[in-house]
């Protein structure tokens, strides 16, 4: 007897229904592959948002957390444990920035850049109190705290939960003339997604994000990038900023920060912007936690290596190859770098709810999003072979053959 309907039903019962999973039950996994409680294997083109970018239970950073459980994994702010510098200092390094902070999710990440945007403008800029603004993006996805939903322009993520907190305004992505017009002698930061995932996978065109990092230095804001779905190796560089030789003031990160064990989320910035903060007007007490510390120190070294931003790079010339092959059969546009893909579908042929389902059926896992589109974000250490198997299922189910 089959076991996925009455864990579907069980969950279905139990949970608030915040999200609207499809119906697969997964009980173990590794490396790109999942295993469901019926024993059918799928290939994850999902990776947790960009949380798994280094695979389900890799090696080394299962060591890592091991390791630490033997050892310690809670001490709190209030005392400094042995991981915590080391991962302080590898990942400022690896940011070339001077001071990391580290949090949990990554919803805090850009509460904690929110709250430093504004003490830097009011302390070293000169903002009148209680004046700082900050310029975002249509189409933007930075979490769902109530903050951050008031500046969200997704009814989902928005409506129903006011009142909504003041001090951002809100421009069209990608439109430079519209963000420059948006700055005033209030503004404190730009706060925008190098690539904007939950929209899409929507690139930005090109020449915009120089733009805002000198619209910004001009103007004497902070550029605060969040990089929590796009950095980290997913689009082929550390950080997708990086594509056009662009260096943020602050970044915001999370999700493969935590290897995919453990929640871990940071902002990394130089001492004259992340110096405004002093003890007691800030923190977490989970975050930089010792067993995150020794996660997050391992991801850190996995990326300093290279060798999983050139897996990006290559093997998404490869997905975005086969992706274009499939425009005008079932496709209408593609969008990405490295190995993250937005597909929009012929919607007179189904939904992008309704494809997820027919390749989860034929062994593949994938997100759909604003209702056509589909999101492709399989784990780094995905094969060429693996890559051209998930292409070959998207066609069938495109294309209708068996």
């Amino acid at each position: 007897m089959l076991r996925t309907p009455d864990a579907v039903r069980d969950a279905e019962r139990w949970t608030a229904h915040n999200y609207h999973p499809l119906p697969v039950v997964i009980s173990s996994a590794e490396g790109a592959w999942l295993t469901d409680v019926d024993g059918r294997r799928y290939l994850d083109c999902l990776a947790g948002y960009s949380a798994l970018n280094f695979g389900h239970r890799h090696p080394q950073l299962i060591a890592a957390a091991h390791d630490q459980l033997d050892r310690l994994t809670l001490t709190s702010r209030a005392f400094i444990h042995d991981q915590f510098a080391v991962f302080c200092r590898e990942l400022a390094q690896l940011c070339d920035k001077d001071l990391v902070l580290p949090m949990n999710t990554g919803a805090e990440a850009v509460e904690t850049a929110i709250k430093v945007a504004r003490k830097w403008g009011y302390q070293v800029k000169g903002v009148p109190a209680g004046q700082a603004n900050i310029v975002v993006a249509e189409g933007n996805f930075h979490g769902r705290t109530t903050t951050i939903v008031s500046f969200s322009t997704d009814p989902d993520a928005r409506d129903d939960f006011g009142p909504y907190t003041p001090g951002f305004t809100v421009v069209p992505y990608g439109d430079l003339d519209a963000l420059a017009a948006a700055i005033d002698d209030n503004t404190v930061a730009v706060l925008i997604e190098p690539i904007q995932g939950e929209q899409g996978v929507v690139v930005p065109p090109e020449g915009y994000l120089p733009g805002v990092r000198r619209v910004c230095t001009e103007r004497n804001v902070l550029f605060l990038a969040d990089e929590i779905q796009s950095g980290l190796g997913r689009t082929g560089e550390t950080f997708a900023c990086a594509h056009e030789g662009v260096v943020p003031d602050m970044y915001l990160l999370g999700k493969a920060l935590g290897g995919g064990i453990v929640p871990v989320s940071a902002v990394a910035a130089n001492a004259d912007v992340l110096g405004v903060l002093k003890p007691g007007q800030h923190g977490s007490t989970f975050g930089g936690n010792p067993l995150a510390c020794a996660v997050a120190t391992e991801v850190v070294r996995l990326l300093a290596t290279g060798e999983f931003q050139r897996r990006s790079a290559e093997l998404g010339e490869r997905l975005h190859a086969g992706l274009r092959e499939l425009l005008g059969r079932g496709l209408v546009a593609v969008r990405g770098r490295g190995l993250w893909a937005g597909l929009d579908i012929d919607p007179a042929l189904m939904t992008g709810r309704q494809a997820c389902e027919r390749l989860m059926e034929r062994g593949i896992l994938a997100k759909d999003t604003h209702g056509s589109t589909i999101r492709l974000a399989p784990p780094l250490v995905i094969t060429a072979e693996e890559i051209d198997h998930a292409l070959a299922q998207l066609a069938a189910v495109l294309t209708g053959t068996s």
